[in-house]
Protein backbone atom coordinates (compact mmCIF):
# COMPACT_ATOMS: atom_id res chain seq x y z
CA UNK A 1 0.00 0.00 0.00
CA UNK A 2 1.23 3.48 -0.82
CA UNK A 3 1.71 5.87 2.06
CA UNK A 4 -0.80 8.71 1.58
CA UNK A 5 -0.15 12.02 3.33
CA UNK A 6 -2.94 14.61 3.26
CA UNK A 7 -1.62 18.14 3.74
CA UNK A 8 -3.19 21.58 4.02
CA UNK A 9 -1.75 23.03 0.84
CA UNK A 10 1.03 22.93 -1.73
CA UNK A 11 3.41 24.83 0.54
CA UNK A 12 3.19 22.17 3.25
CA UNK A 13 3.77 19.51 0.62
CA UNK A 14 6.77 21.43 -0.68
CA UNK A 15 8.32 21.57 2.78
CA UNK A 16 7.69 17.90 3.48
CA UNK A 17 9.13 16.58 0.21
CA UNK A 18 11.87 19.21 -0.01
CA UNK A 19 13.13 18.30 3.45
CA UNK A 20 13.15 14.60 2.48
CA UNK A 21 15.31 15.42 -0.54
CA UNK A 22 17.70 17.41 1.66
CA UNK A 23 18.04 14.39 3.95
CA UNK A 24 18.74 12.18 0.91
CA UNK A 25 21.43 14.53 -0.43
CA UNK A 26 23.12 14.76 2.95
CA UNK A 27 23.26 10.97 3.07
CA UNK A 28 24.25 10.60 -0.57
CA UNK A 29 25.82 13.77 -2.07
CA UNK A 30 25.63 12.33 -5.61
CA UNK A 31 21.98 11.31 -5.28
CA UNK A 32 19.99 10.78 -8.48
CA UNK A 33 16.67 12.65 -8.64
CA UNK A 34 13.84 12.03 -11.08
CA UNK A 35 12.53 15.46 -12.04
CA UNK A 36 8.93 16.18 -13.03
CA UNK A 37 7.83 19.39 -14.70
CA UNK A 38 4.55 21.29 -14.71
CA UNK A 39 3.07 23.33 -11.88
CA UNK A 40 2.64 20.45 -9.41
CA UNK A 41 6.25 20.08 -8.17
CA UNK A 42 7.07 23.81 -8.08
CA UNK A 43 6.50 24.14 -4.33
CA UNK A 44 9.01 21.32 -3.77
CA UNK A 45 11.65 22.97 -5.93
CA UNK A 46 11.12 26.37 -4.29
CA UNK A 47 11.46 25.01 -0.77
CA UNK A 48 14.44 22.93 -1.79
CA UNK A 49 16.15 26.01 -3.22
CA UNK A 50 15.54 27.85 0.07
CA UNK A 51 17.06 24.99 2.06
CA UNK A 52 20.08 24.73 -0.25
CA UNK A 53 20.81 28.44 0.10
CA UNK A 54 19.90 28.79 3.77
CA UNK A 55 21.73 25.68 5.01
CA UNK A 56 24.64 25.90 2.55
CA UNK A 57 23.99 22.40 1.20
CA UNK A 58 26.43 21.17 -1.43
CA UNK A 59 24.40 19.97 -4.44
CA UNK A 60 27.24 20.12 -6.95
CA UNK A 61 27.28 16.32 -7.33
CA UNK A 62 23.50 15.77 -7.42
CA UNK A 63 22.35 14.18 -10.66
CA UNK A 64 18.94 14.31 -12.28
CA UNK A 65 16.82 12.81 -15.03
CA UNK A 66 13.72 14.56 -16.35
CA UNK A 67 10.62 12.48 -16.90
CA UNK A 68 9.82 13.61 -20.40
CA UNK A 69 10.19 16.08 -23.24
CA UNK A 70 8.12 17.31 -26.16
CA UNK A 71 9.13 16.05 -29.59
CA UNK A 72 9.93 18.58 -32.28
CA UNK A 73 10.03 21.86 -30.36
CA UNK A 74 12.78 24.17 -31.63
CA UNK A 75 15.99 24.17 -29.59
CA UNK A 76 15.73 26.70 -26.77
CA UNK A 77 11.93 26.95 -26.90
CA UNK A 78 10.86 28.37 -23.50
CA UNK A 79 8.34 25.56 -22.96
CA UNK A 80 10.67 22.71 -23.85
CA UNK A 81 11.13 20.68 -20.71
CA UNK A 82 14.89 21.07 -21.03
CA UNK A 83 14.46 24.82 -20.64
CA UNK A 84 11.81 24.41 -17.92
CA UNK A 85 14.14 22.19 -15.87
CA UNK A 86 16.96 24.69 -16.30
CA UNK A 87 14.73 27.60 -15.28
CA UNK A 88 12.86 25.99 -12.37
CA UNK A 89 15.35 23.49 -10.98
CA UNK A 90 18.95 23.77 -12.15
CA UNK A 91 19.35 27.53 -11.84
CA UNK A 92 17.45 28.13 -8.54
CA UNK A 93 19.15 25.17 -6.81
CA UNK A 94 22.58 25.79 -8.27
CA UNK A 95 22.85 22.27 -9.68
CA UNK A 96 25.67 21.38 -12.04
CA UNK A 97 24.05 21.61 -15.51
CA UNK A 98 26.11 18.76 -16.92
CA UNK A 99 24.68 16.43 -14.26
CA UNK A 100 21.07 16.92 -15.38
CA UNK A 101 19.68 14.93 -18.32
CA UNK A 102 16.50 15.46 -20.32
CA UNK A 103 15.27 13.04 -23.01
CA UNK A 104 16.10 14.28 -26.49
CA UNK A 105 13.08 15.50 -28.42
CA UNK A 106 15.13 16.29 -31.50
CA UNK A 107 13.62 14.76 -34.61
CA UNK A 108 17.04 13.66 -35.79
CA UNK A 109 17.86 10.49 -33.88
CA UNK A 110 14.45 10.22 -32.22
CA UNK A 111 14.25 6.54 -33.19
CA UNK A 112 16.99 5.63 -30.69
CA UNK A 113 16.57 8.43 -28.12
CA UNK A 114 14.56 6.24 -25.74
CA UNK A 115 17.15 3.46 -25.65
CA UNK A 116 19.92 5.99 -25.11
CA UNK A 117 18.07 7.57 -22.18
CA UNK A 118 17.47 4.19 -20.57
CA UNK A 119 21.18 3.44 -20.86
CA UNK A 120 22.07 6.76 -19.22
CA UNK A 121 19.78 6.04 -16.24
CA UNK A 122 21.31 2.59 -15.80
CA UNK A 123 24.83 4.03 -16.03
CA UNK A 124 23.98 6.47 -13.21
CA UNK A 125 22.95 3.58 -10.98
CA UNK A 126 19.22 4.28 -11.22
CA UNK A 127 17.01 6.98 -9.72
CA UNK A 128 16.97 7.35 -5.92
CA UNK A 129 13.84 9.52 -5.63
CA UNK A 130 11.39 10.11 -8.46
CA UNK A 131 9.04 13.09 -8.25
CA UNK A 132 5.72 12.51 -10.04
CA UNK A 133 2.60 14.46 -10.82
CA UNK A 134 -0.57 12.91 -12.20
CA UNK A 135 -2.76 14.14 -15.03
CA UNK A 136 -6.53 14.24 -15.12
CA UNK A 137 -6.40 11.23 -17.45
CA UNK A 138 -4.40 9.38 -14.80
CA UNK A 139 -1.13 9.63 -16.70
CA UNK A 140 2.25 9.71 -14.95
CA UNK A 141 5.04 11.11 -17.02
CA UNK A 142 3.37 11.20 -20.43
CA UNK A 143 2.18 7.59 -20.15
CA UNK A 144 -1.39 8.04 -21.32
CA UNK A 145 -4.16 5.47 -20.64
CA UNK A 146 -3.37 2.24 -22.42
CA UNK A 147 0.37 2.47 -21.75
CA UNK A 148 2.06 -0.80 -20.87
CA UNK A 149 2.93 -1.14 -17.20
CA UNK A 150 6.29 -2.57 -18.31
CA UNK A 151 7.05 0.21 -20.83
CA UNK A 152 10.44 1.89 -21.15
CA UNK A 153 11.38 5.34 -22.43
CA UNK A 154 9.77 5.88 -25.84
CA UNK A 155 7.82 8.27 -28.08
CA UNK A 156 4.10 8.61 -27.33
CA UNK A 157 1.15 10.45 -28.87
CA UNK A 158 -0.53 12.85 -26.44
CA UNK A 159 -4.28 12.75 -25.89
CA UNK A 160 -6.28 15.81 -26.82
CA UNK A 161 -7.19 16.23 -23.13
CA UNK A 162 -3.52 16.38 -22.14
CA UNK A 163 -2.75 18.80 -24.96
CA UNK A 164 -5.65 21.00 -23.82
CA UNK A 165 -4.37 20.93 -20.22
CA UNK A 166 -0.90 22.00 -21.39
CA UNK A 167 -2.15 24.68 -23.78
CA UNK A 168 -1.94 27.28 -21.01
CA UNK A 169 1.83 27.23 -21.38
CA UNK A 170 1.69 28.06 -25.11
CA UNK A 171 0.43 31.00 -27.17
CA UNK A 172 -2.29 28.81 -28.69
CA UNK A 173 -3.51 25.20 -28.33
CA UNK A 174 -2.26 24.44 -31.83
CA UNK A 175 1.32 25.03 -30.67
CA UNK A 176 1.21 22.14 -28.17
CA UNK A 177 3.20 19.28 -29.73
CA UNK A 178 1.37 16.11 -30.70
CA UNK A 179 4.19 13.81 -29.57
CA UNK A 180 6.49 13.43 -26.60
CA UNK A 181 9.28 11.20 -25.40
CA UNK A 182 8.68 9.92 -21.89
CA UNK A 183 10.12 7.56 -19.34
CA UNK A 184 7.96 4.44 -19.39
CA UNK A 185 5.97 3.12 -16.47
CA UNK A 186 8.48 0.29 -16.13
CA UNK A 187 11.28 2.86 -16.04
CA UNK A 188 9.51 4.86 -13.33
CA UNK A 189 8.91 1.76 -11.23
CA UNK A 190 12.64 1.05 -11.15
CA UNK A 191 13.28 4.19 -9.07
CA UNK A 192 13.95 3.38 -5.42
CA UNK A 193 11.40 5.85 -4.00
CA UNK A 194 8.37 7.34 -5.77
CA UNK A 195 6.82 10.59 -4.53
CA UNK A 196 3.54 11.41 -6.24
CA UNK A 197 2.07 14.89 -5.72
CA UNK A 198 -1.44 16.10 -6.57
CA UNK A 199 -3.40 19.22 -5.70
CA UNK A 200 -6.90 20.42 -6.42
CA UNK A 201 -10.33 18.93 -6.97
CA UNK A 202 -9.62 18.24 -10.65
CA UNK A 203 -7.10 15.57 -9.62
CA UNK A 204 -9.33 13.79 -7.06
CA UNK A 205 -10.64 11.08 -9.38
CA UNK A 206 -7.19 10.33 -10.80
CA UNK A 207 -5.68 10.11 -7.32
CA UNK A 208 -8.38 7.73 -6.10
CA UNK A 209 -7.93 5.52 -9.16
CA UNK A 210 -4.16 5.50 -8.70
CA UNK A 211 -4.16 4.71 -4.98
CA UNK A 212 -7.32 2.68 -4.38
CA UNK A 213 -8.53 1.47 -7.76
CA UNK A 214 -7.53 -1.69 -9.60
CA UNK A 215 -4.10 -1.75 -11.21
CA UNK A 216 -4.90 -1.13 -14.85
CA UNK A 217 -3.43 0.34 -18.01
CA UNK A 218 -6.61 2.42 -18.14
CA UNK A 219 -5.32 4.28 -15.07
CA UNK A 220 -1.54 4.47 -15.59
CA UNK A 221 -0.97 6.03 -12.17
CA UNK A 222 -2.28 2.87 -10.55
CA UNK A 223 1.07 1.25 -11.36
CA UNK A 224 2.47 2.92 -8.24
CA UNK A 225 0.64 0.25 -6.24
CA UNK A 226 3.21 -2.23 -7.55
CA UNK A 227 6.13 -0.33 -5.99
CA UNK A 228 7.48 -1.10 -2.50
CA UNK A 229 8.19 2.53 -1.50
CA UNK A 230 5.61 5.07 -2.61
CA UNK A 231 4.66 8.34 -0.92
CA UNK A 232 1.54 10.12 -2.18
CA UNK A 233 1.22 13.73 -0.99
CA UNK A 234 -2.12 15.42 -1.70
CA UNK A 235 -4.13 18.36 -0.44
CA UNK A 236 -7.67 18.03 0.91
CA UNK A 237 -9.27 18.70 -2.46
CA UNK A 238 -7.21 16.06 -4.27
CA UNK A 239 -7.97 13.61 -1.43
CA UNK A 240 -11.72 14.15 -1.64
CA UNK A 241 -12.48 10.82 -3.36
CA UNK A 242 -10.24 8.62 -1.21
CA UNK A 243 -12.35 6.04 0.66
CA UNK A 244 -9.57 5.34 3.16
CA UNK A 245 -8.73 8.98 3.95
CA UNK A 246 -9.43 8.60 7.71
CA UNK A 247 -6.94 5.75 7.92
CA UNK A 248 -4.30 7.68 5.96
CA UNK A 249 -4.62 10.58 8.40
CA UNK A 250 -4.42 8.22 11.39
CA UNK A 251 -1.38 6.40 10.03
CA UNK A 252 0.50 9.63 9.30
CA UNK A 253 -0.33 11.14 12.69
CA UNK A 254 1.05 8.06 14.44
CA UNK A 255 4.03 7.30 12.23
CA UNK A 256 7.40 7.11 14.04
CA UNK A 257 9.37 10.24 13.18
CA UNK A 258 12.54 8.27 12.45
CA UNK A 259 10.86 6.57 9.48
CA UNK A 260 10.63 9.79 7.45
CA UNK A 261 8.65 9.46 4.24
Amino acid sequence: MAEVIIVRDEQEAGRLVGDAIVDLVRTRPDAVLGLATGSTPLAVYRHLAERVRGDDIDVSRVRGFALDEYVGLPAGHPESYRRVIEREVVEPLGLTPENIRVPSGELEGIETAGEEYEAAIRAAGGVDLQILGIGRTGHIGFNEPGSSLASSTRVKTLTEETRADNARFFASPDEVPMHCITQGIGTILRARHLVLLAFGEAKAAAVAAAVEGPVSTSAPGSAVQLHPHVTVVVDEAAAASLAQAPYYRHAWANKPAWQGI
